[in-house]
Parts: structure tokens; C-alpha cells; sequence
């Protein structure tokens, strides 16, 4: 899952939005570094991740990506997800996209108010939280071009991320069966969520 599920899995389940972003950028052990909700959050992140990358459903589809890309597949997926959630918004969310966006953005800024009078955030989440919210990147996962724009900028920042470009083509081809995977999985995902 990327962002925007992880914001919409964070509301629903009533997890701190903060610690739900904050999982992709801290390791280890985050007891001492953060509030009690704070944790809470990034692991609510780090199971929402386990069961996703775990899941049947995700590792089917996995497989419909060709040999030399499955590696790089669990990254394209999760971008794919929040392409589908976003179009399909109003299937899970009684609130327009754009409204709970909003919203997210400024708990998420009250949030960060708060945690650094006792801490530093990570500096890669502060410029990636930064460029999220000023670039409307949650509501721009709509459009397919835009996954695939996303993608590219990913695979452009490390050597070894090369091959990551080129899922876009597998995604374009068998779109129509990534999407029947995520109308299955999204749902199990959101009622594991809510019993965890």
C-alpha cells in the first residue's frame, strides 16, 4: 500500500495519520522516539505492509508480472492500489477525495507540530511529506499517467531501481486483472485492519 491507502487504513481503523506515514521512513525500534500514538501508527504501517506483501491475492498478482520484475512488482502494486482506491474513492469513503484530503493534510501538519517539540523528524519524510501535500499527489494517483510518472521518478533515484520503469507496461497490459484483484483484496485488507 502507498500513501493513500495508508491515510485511508489510518482513519478507518482510528490510527494516528502521522505514525501511518512515518512507517516507510523509520527503522527499528521506535519506542523511545516517539509518543505512545505515534508508535502506534507505524505499526500499524509495518503490519498493514506485512499482510499486503503476505496476502495471496497480492502474491497472485505478483506473478503476472514477468520473471526479471518480480522484485520490483511489490513497489508498482502499491502505487497500482492507490491508483484503484482513488478511482474507486467512493466506494470506501462517504467523503469526496478531495475533501478528505484536505483534512489529512492538516492533521497531518498538527501532527507534526506537535512531535517536533520533542523530536526530530526523519529529513527524507519532512521533504516527501512536504512535496505529497504541495503537489496534490494523492488525488493526482487517479490518472494511470500519473502511476506511471511516479514510477519513473522512483526508478530514476537508484541504479539498482532501473528496472521499476518498466512495470508500467505490464500494469497498461493487464490492468483490467489488477483491478479485479484489488475489488477482492482491498476489502479483506480493510476488515483485517479493523480486527487488528
Amino acid at each position: 500500500m502507498n500513501y493513500l491507502a495508508h491515510l485511508h487504513l489510518a482513519q478507518y481503523c482510528q490510527s494516528q495519520l502521522l505514525g501511518n506515514l512515518l512507517g516507510d521512513f523509520v527503522r527499528g525500534n521506535v519506542q523511545d522516539r516517539f509518543t505512545a500514538e505515534v508508535v502506534e501508527g507505524i505499526h500499524m504501517h509495518r503490519w498493514v505492509d506485512a499482510y499486503t506483501d503476505s496476502h495471496p491475492i497480492v502474491l497472485q498478482a505478483k506473478h503476472l508480472f514477468p520473471e526479471s520484475l518480480k522484485r520490483f512488482a511489490p513497489i508498482a502494486l502499491d502505487m497500482f492500489w492507490d491508483h484503484c482506491l482513488s478511482r474507486h474513492w467512493s466506494l470506501y469513503h462517504e467523503k469526496p477525495l478531495s475533501e478528505f484530503t484536505r483534512e489529512a493534510e492538516q492533521i497531518v501538519q498538527d501532527q507534526q507540530r506537535a512531535v517536533r517539540q520533542y523530536t526530530v523528524l526523519p529529513e527524507s519524510f519532512v521533504a516527501v511529506n512536504d512535496k505529497m501535500w504541495s503537489g496534490r499527489w494523492l488525488e493526482s494517483y487517479k490518472d494511470f499517467e500519473n502511476i506511471e510518472f511516479a514510477l519513473h521518478r522512483i526508478a530514476s533515484r537508484r541504479e539498482r531501481l532501473a528496472p521499476l520503469s518498466q512495470c508500467i507496461t505490464t500494469l497498461a497490459t493487464k490492468y483490467t486483472q489488477f483491478e479485479s484483484l484489488f475489488f477482492v483484496f482491498y476489502p479483506q485488507l480493510l476488515n483485517a485492519a479493523r480486527n487488528e
